[in-house]
């Protein structure tokens, strides 16, 4: 079946196709962004100055007792004199591209009681300036100096965010997270909260206080009512379907089996993303396709082809770090994504497509700051097959991208929805189980 067919079976449109000899243009990306990406964090620095003022304020009425895995931290930094050096020189630098009036940290002290109150804290609504990662809140004006990009590189310090994030999620999995399902303005039940994350397209109960949600987290990973995300061409192996909920990142070709991920432009380097996986030769020159999930949306993966699942696995890695070549700027991380796909805690899924000319690919969801939790799904094991649109997993809570690898050759046309738009602040995002790409014949 030609792609134009395929198009019209799928009901999208799709990008011109390359024949094998003619050359497939450059990177595709979102142009460098002066905006939140997903709606993680407030767009304007005022507004994430307001909401930190206020939550220290709360912090400093509430004088909590320290939880032992901060105290935990507070011992680390104090023992290593390299550690106390990053975190009191980031603490005092200022980023060179800073638009904030107000300094967010004035101490090494500040932050753990910020942090250890971040432990029993669950985001509120708010439509046009919400913080749905505030650690990644407290930490912006660190992470995007000198010591805070090495501070946040640090193994020893990204084992003990992963026990701190790893305590926090398990409140948002407690009963205690259910609090903020009421109808007060920043209640999750509002009425604009409800048309914000459009409640009616999920599963929900609208009779129980907490919707049928057991917590937090269970709100976070809900899913969709049945049918309302169908499979684009269920029958058709060709045809390739997005894995997430998500908008366009960037669409590169050619990719390297080794590169340097960490310069400007950050460029994909296949042995780094892959993390050891065998099987890194099989997508060298082959293409990578990013795209990244909202704040309000759904936070499930799903198969993008039918096949065999190879192998499925979780690295652990960074999770406050963003890449020196978009300098010392808060809005760094926004602008990482690329480089966050080589360093930061995901999840790597090799399936062997049932169309043999996709063959080998990877789907590989990638956490960004509080979102440390990939969790696969339990029958997503070496062996087990997959349909097209069955579920592979999902993220617990915080900001996410994911990633998706393919062969050279592999791929004959994008799907005009899954290009990236680089002159739209705020671009639409692709469905899941939506048309992303047609196999070549």
């Amino acid at each position: 079946m030609a792609v134009e067919a395929r198009n019209a079976a799928a009901g999208e449109a799709v990008t011109h196709s390359p024949t094998q000899q003619e050359p497939m243009p450059g990177d595709c990306l979102v142009r460098r962004s002066t905006f939140r990406a997903g709606c993680w964090l407030p767009a304007e620095p005022d507004a994430l100055r307001a909401w930190l003022h206020d939550f220290k304020t709360r912090v400093d009425v509430g004088g909590a007792c320290r939880h032992p895995v901060v105290q935990e931290f507070a011992d680390l930094i104090e023992r290593d004199p390299i550690l106390r050096l990053y975190f009191t020189s980031m603490i005092g630098q200022v980023p060179k591209a800073s638009k904030y009036r107000a300094r967010h940290l004035e101490s090494v002290e500040q932050l753990l009681t910020l942090m250890n109150a971040i432990l029993t804290y669950v985001p509120e609504f708010e439509d046009s300036a919400y913080v749905g990662c505030p650690l990644n809140a407290i930490l912006e004006w660190c992470m995007g100096t000198p010591a805070g990009f090495a501070a946040f590189r640090h193994p020893t310090v990204n084992a003990q965010l992963r026990k701190i994030i790893g305590v926090w999620c398990e409140y948002l999995t407690s009963e205690a997270s259910l609090h903020v399902f009421n109808d007060s303005p920043q209640g999750w039940k509002s009425a604009a909260a409800q048309a914000r994350v459009g409640i009616g397209n999920f599963v929900h109960d609208p009779s129980d206080p907490h919707w049928g949600f057991r917590s937090w987290n269970d709100f976070f990973t809900r899913r969709f009512a049945p049918g309302l995300r169908p499979v684009a061409a269920p029958a058709d192996d060709k045809v390739i379907v997005s894995p997430c909920e998500s908008t366009p990142y960037r669409i590169a070709r050619d990719v390297k089996r080794q590169d340097d991920f960490w310069i400007k432009g950050q460029p994909y380097s296949l042995a780094d993303m892959l993390a050891g996986d065998p099987g890194v030769d099989d997508f060298v020159g082959g293409v990578v396709y990013q795209a990244f999930l909202s704040a309000f949306n759904y936070h499930r993966w799903h198969s993008p082809v039918s096949g065999t699942i190879l192998s499925a696995r979780t690295v652990e890695g960074t999770y406050f770090s963003e890449s020196e070549s978009e300098g010392e700027d808060p809005i760094g991380p926004n602008n990482s994504q690329a480089y966050l796909a080589h360093v930061a805690a995901r999840a790597i899924i090799h399936i062997q497509a049932d169309d043999a000319v996709i063959g080998h690919m990877v789907v590989m969801p990638v956490g960004m700051g509080e979102i440390s939790s990939c969790v696969i799904g339990e029958g997503i094991k070496p062996g087990a097959h997959v349909t097209k649109g069955n579920e592979l997993g999902y993220f617990q809570y915080g900001g996410s991208t994911v990633c998706c690898l393919f062969r050279p050759g592999a791929i004959a046309a994008f799907a005009m929805g899954a290009i990236p738009e680089p002159y739209q602040a705020h671009p639409p995002p692709v469905r899941v189980n939506a048309l992303l790409a047609v196999a070549a014949d």
